[in-house]
């Protein structure tokens, strides 16, 4: 029997938190003596694995599955599941992951559990620490079924190399048909995804207008982060759709994350609660969300920006 790490790509790249997924399934391995079996889909170059435990990587190879369906994923899943005698696969925050992850739960009468942040307080009964209530608290949720599917948290566990040589296996499967049809893919731009991103950097309506994105986009290329939006920008066609964060957006889990000129309504928090620091930039003193930030700066960001971007060039 082996724990199944569901190891997710994008253009033939693994992603951060698919790393992390995986040395997420190597610490419960090791926590209930059994192995660890990586999953990966149409992705041959799988060296980039090996620093993180894995002692089994399985290569899905099939052209249907070019495309994300959660319905075609899950089935290729459970023929690794049935191979491998697993009755755990993880996987990563991601929303295809958890789109993935109920589908899986549906089909295979398995407990699918999202948010969990920790390994299991216990093993018997199986119960898993997890967010709720937007990220506002904790809940211990006991896992009954046999097969359990869990889905954790970007940046909760973290990255810890654990180098191993996997065995490398090559799996053709003939895909079920779906009635699904991708009809358009919308892709983020920019060399740091909001998934992926350790530090985001943040922006709304008080930057006035699209033509002062620069300055968000040069502290974001100074501190290596993603750029992002609160949803009346989006809406509003300064910035894409797949930069918007929050409760209707996209869910940010970043070490850090910079809000400027964002006023912190209560679906915007909900979508960036689980972050770990929050750096808030607004010239009114009674933005909601200063009560959520870590750290508040009051003033005007034309101002504190430029001056920020400076200090932090000059270290």
């Amino acid at each position: 029997m082996a724990v199944l790490v569901y190891i997710e790509s994008e253009n033939y790249k693994f992603k951060k938190s698919s790393y992390e997924a995986l040395c997420y399934g190597k610490a419960l391995a090791d926590n209930i003596g059994e192995a660890v079996c990586g999953v990966v889909i149409n992705c041959s170059d799988t060296e980039s694995l090996n620093p993180y435990g894995a002692d089994k990587v399985i290569n899905i190879n099939s052209p249907d599955l070019s495309d994300f369906s959660s319905k075609k994923y899950a089935h290729a899943l459970i023929e690794v599941m049935k191979s491998e005698n697993s009755k755990i696969v993880i996987l990563s925050s991601s929303p295809n992951s958890k789109y993935l992850g109920a589908y899986l739960s549906g089909i295979t009468d398995s407990s699918f559990i999202s948010n969990v942040v920790d390994l299991p307080e216990s093993n018997k009964p199986f119960t898993l620490k997890r967010t709720c209530f937007t990220n506002k608290a904790f809940s211990l949720t006991e896992l009954k079924s046999e097969t359990k599917i869990i889905s954790i948290t970007s940046n909760s566990f973290g990255i810890v190399e654990n180098p191993n040589n996997p065995k490398i296996e090559t799996i053709n499967i003939k895909c079920i048909d779906s009635n699904q049809k991708i009809l358009n893919i919308e892709k983020e731009t920019g060399s740091v995804t909001i998934a992926d991103a350790d530090i985001v950097v943040s922006a709304g309506r008080g930057l006035k207008g699209p033509e002062n994105w620069t300055m968000i986009e040069s502290l974001a290329d100074t501190l290596g982060a993603a750029t992002a939006c609160s949803k009346p920008v989006s809406d509003m066609g300064w910035r894409p759709h797949s930069e918007h964060v929050g409760q209707t957006g996209k869910p940010v889990s970043s070490n850090l994350y910079i809000a400027i000129g964002i006023s912190g309504a209560i679906q915007h928090l909900a979508g960036i609660n689980s972050s770990k620091v929050k750096v808030v930039i607004n010239n009114d003193p009674e933005a909601p969300f200063f009560k959520a930030a870590d750290y508040g700066v009051i003033g005007d960001a034309f101002e504190i920006v430029p001056a920020l971007i400076e200090k932090l060039k000059a270290r």
